[in-house]
C-alpha cells in the first residue's frame, strides 16, 4: 500500500492503457458470476429498505448509454476506448486505497494498486452491461458513504484520514457477518462486493496467480495433482481475513 505522511497528498494515476484494461475487464467477466451482458433497466432497482439507523447516500447515478462490444470481446486485441470512464481522479484514488488494504503489498506480491487493479474497477464500473451496471451504483454509493461516514467521524474526506482512522471504519464495514450492527449491514453487503471485485482483478493478473501458487498453462505428467495442502492453507487464510471464507477451498 502506499505509504503518506498526513501531511502529503495521496493521488492515484494509473499509467495502465485503455486497451490493456479492457482487457482485463473480459477477463475478470470470464471468471465472475457476472457476464458481460446487455441490459440495464434492471441495474437501477434498489436493493432493499434501507434501516432508519443507518444512512445511504443514493446517489442519482444514470445508466451508461455508450454501446458494449458483446458478450464474447476480443481479449487480445479489444476496441481502444468503447465507452467514457466513470470515476473521477478522487474516487479512483479512494479505490486505490481500499484496494491495498484489501491487497497490500506483500514481500515479493505487489499490492493491488501496483497491478493497476484500480484501473479495472473503473473500466468495471463504466461498462454498460447489466452486472457492470449494478456493480456500479453498489460502488458508487460505497464510495460516497465510506466519505460521509469520515466527515461523520472525522470532519475528513476518507483519503484524508491516517491508517488509525480508515481500519477504525474498515473494521466495521470489512467483514460482514451475523454480528455486524444494523447500520453498517447494508454498506458491509456492497463493501463485500468491492472486496470480491479487487480479488478477482488481483488473481487475474500473473503475480496474483503467483501468490497462490498457480503456474499457468504448463503441461503435467498424470493426472492433475490439484493444489498443495500449504496452498489451500494459504488462500483459506487470505480469504477469512477478508471476510471471504464462504470461498474457502473445499474437496
Amino acid at each position: 500500500m502506499h505509504h503518506r505522511n498526513e501531511n502529503e497528498s495521496y493521488n492515484y494515476v494509473s499509467n495502465m492503457s485503455r486497451r490493456e484494461s479492457l482487457k482485463w475487464l473480459g477477463l475478470l467477466a470470464a471468471g465472475s458470476a457476472v457476464g458481460l451482458t446487455a441490459g440495464c433497466t434492471k441495474a437501477l432497482e434498489d436493493d432493499g429498505a434501507v434501516s432508519v439507523k443507518e444512512h445511504w447516500p443514493d446517489l442519482d447515478i444514470k445508466p451508461v448509454t455508450a454501446k458494449g462490444y458483446g458478450q464474447d470481446p476480443n481479449l487480445v486485441m479489444p476496441p481502444e476506448s468503447p465507452w467514457p470512464l466513470t470515476l473521477t481522479r478522487d474516487e479512483i484514488t479512494l479505490v486505490a486505497l481500499l484496494a491495498d488494504y484489501i491487497v497490500p503489498r506483500e514481500g515479493d506480491i505487489p499490492s493491488a494498486s501496483e497491478l493497476q487493479v484500480p484501473a479495472v474497477i473503473n473500466e468495471w464500473v463504466s461498462a454498460p452491461y447489466e452486472g457492470q451496471q449494478r456493480d456500479r451504483i453498489k460502488i458508487l454509493n460505497s464510495l460516497a458513504w465510506l466519505n460521509d461516514e469520515s466527515k461523520l467521524r472525522f470532519n475528513m474526506q476518507f483519503v484524508a484520514l491516517n491508517e488509525q482512522q480508515h481500519r477504525a471504519i474498515l473494521d466495521d464495514i470489512a467483514y460482514l457477518n451475523e454480528n455486524t450492527p444494523v447500520q453498517f449491514k447494508r454498506i458491509g453487503k456492497t463493501f463485500l462486493r468491492f472486496k470480491e471485485l479487487v480479488l478477482g482483478a488481483f488473481f487475474c493478473t500473473p503475480e496474483g496467480c503467483k501468490d497462490i501458487g498457480y503456474l499457468g498453462n504448463v503441461p503435467i505428467a498424470g493426472d492433475y495433482p490439484g493444489p498443495t495442502s500449504e496452498a489451500k492453507q494459504h488462500l483459506d487464510s487470505v480469504l477469512n481475513e477478508l471476510g471471504l471464507s464462504q470461498y474457502a477451498y473445499t474437496d
